[in-house]
């Protein structure tokens, strides 16, 4: 790696830590309103932003040209910064381990939702705060706000950047340019937070948990600051169903949402739009039906509890109304499948997403098509537009390194001394950021009882699968080095 190289990393870690230590100022905040303790949180927010702003300053003259691998290096880099910075907080109030610590703050950033916290009411509000924005931070991603930041500086480096972080398939522009495609998106994203929080407000929420679990919930995050989740709000259906309607939209790709604004309702009849609508129908009319009989609930309650949490798990939020692993084993298969999905390309949400399943239903037809109809050519539409074979191709290939990625921790796992169930569904809600499991990590448990080197692997899991798993392999491979 040249000189060249390594002033563009300075400068793109400099630039994205004094963002993120700016953001920290705002939990310092809120322990100081509530007369919490947090001078040594202050200090380490100070020395957090002298230490970028310093590098900054080193590197401030430098022409800002942030190649495709710089930015693929960087955002794997970032991404352990904000470990770093989220973490050490953690570790200094959460009487926890430092490698608890950065778990935990990588499952927020990367919205997983998973806590090693066993006693989350007992947390100081500074650290509920940490906690939640975090979640709302790398909902978006952090490294989208980080385009509108860095076009400034450079257009090719932020486009660099974009494309490393995009969470869709394929790339579309909103705007014309990079930066404000950034801005729209964020605009939409605030204000669907702004409106989740007062709808919360109106329904008896205190203003700090409305604000709290709107962060959490557009980020498809999942984060509490009630040790029972939303479970703590049971008595409170209306606001089960609110939020149930702000995680699916935050499952929706963020596109549909910004043609909606200029009077298109085009982005909701996408084939993977009608197809998420129908999956979550589906999994949650089953899911109630469950419910009334395994669980002996009314309609209301079972039907309040099946849409809630299987839009929490298609949508990856994470988020719990009730122990559905005690409605039986049917109700874990489909709350597994739920979990499976995820939601929308260009959302907030994680998992393989409803676009890749279709692509791959499609091709599979069309093969057995060609099967019968050996002289026939077929091709793969979505949106009655012609697929690419490259566009095919790169998702069988997401596919086989998602289900790679999970088999390697599942053996790990396994091998370690957990049952099948808990290494099974740890590492596919880890790498599909989807939080909540199923055996020693249901929605009722949580992450604490892992090793260091077991969490270490599950963090490094999650951070694969937000970065949509190609990003963070790519740099284990020689060839990505070569001629750097």
């Amino acid at each position: 790696m040249d000189k060249h190289s390594v002033n563009n990393i300075a400068k793109l870690l400099s630039i994205t830590g004094l963002a993120l230590g700016v953001f920290l100022l705002l939990p310092v905040g809120v322990g100081i309103y509530y007369g919490e303790s947090v001078w040594k949180f202050g200090v380490f927010v100070g020395c957090f932003l002298g230490l970028h702003g310093a590098l900054f300053l080193t590197v401030r003259a430098h022409i800002f040209t942030l190649s495709l691998k710089e930015g693929i290096l960087g955002v794997n880099l970032i991404w352990l910064l904000a470990g770093i910075a989220g973490g050490v907080p953690l570790w200094l109030y959460g009487d926890i381990r430092p490698m608890q610590a950065f778990f935990e703050a990588i499952s927020g950033f990367t919205t997983t939702g998973a806590t090693v916290f066993t006693d989350i009411e007992a947390l100081p509000y500074s650290l509920l705060m940490l906690r939640s924005l975090m979640q709302w931070l790398g909902g978006m991603g952090i490294l989208v706000l980080g385009v509108g930041l860095f076009s400034l500086i450079n257009p090719s480096g932020s486009l660099a950047l974009f494309k490393a972080e995009a969470n869709g398939v394929k790339l579309e522009k909103i705007t014309p340019k990079i930066k404000d495609t950034a801005l729209v998106l964020w605009g939409i994203y605030f204000g669907l937070t702004c409106l989740n929080t007062l709808l919360l407000y109106l329904q008896g929420f205190g203003f700090f948990d409305a604000l709290n679990h709107a962060f959490c919930t557009l980020s498809t995050g999942g984060f509490s600051t009630k040790n029972s989740s939303f479970g703590a709000f049971s008595d409170t259906p209306l606001a089960l169903w609110t939020t149930t309607c702000f995680m699916l939209l935050g499952g929706i790709n963020f596109l549909a949402h910004f043609k909606l604004l200029q009077g298109s309702t085009e982005g909701y009849r996408y084939d993977e739009t009608r197809w998420y609508g129908v999956i979550f129908f589906f999994l949650a009319f089953i899911l109630t039906i469950i419910g009334i009989t395994s669980a002996e609930l009314s309609f209301f309650e079972a039907s309040t509890h099946a849409f809630f949490n299987i839009a929490s798990l298609l949508t990856t939020t994470g988020f719990a109304s009730v122990d559905y692993e005690t409605w039986g084993q049917l109700a874990v298969a489909v709350c597994f499948i739920a979990m499976l999905i995820g939601g929308n390309g260009g959302s907030t949400s994680g998992g393989v997403k409803v676009v890749r399943f279709i692509i791959i239903s499609k091709v599979v037809f069309a093969e057995i098509k060609k099967i019968i109809h050996p002289n026939a050519i077929f091709g793969v539409f979505m949106n009655k537009n012609l697929l690419s074979p490259s566009l095919v191709t790169a998702t069988f290939g997401f596919m086989m390194l998602f289900i790679l990625t999970n088999a390697l921790i599942v053996i790990f796992l396994f091998g370690s001394g957990y049952d099948a169930l808990t290494s099974i569904s740890a590492a596919i809600a880890c790498v599909g950021n989807v939080g909540p499991g199923f055996g020693l990590v249901g929605p009722a448990q949580h992450y604490g009882f892992f090793t260091d080197t077991e969490a270490f692997v599950l963090a490094l899991g999650m951070i694969a699968g937000r970065l949509e798993i190609y990003t963070f392999f790519l740099v284990f491979f020689s060839g990505f080095w070569r001629r750097f």
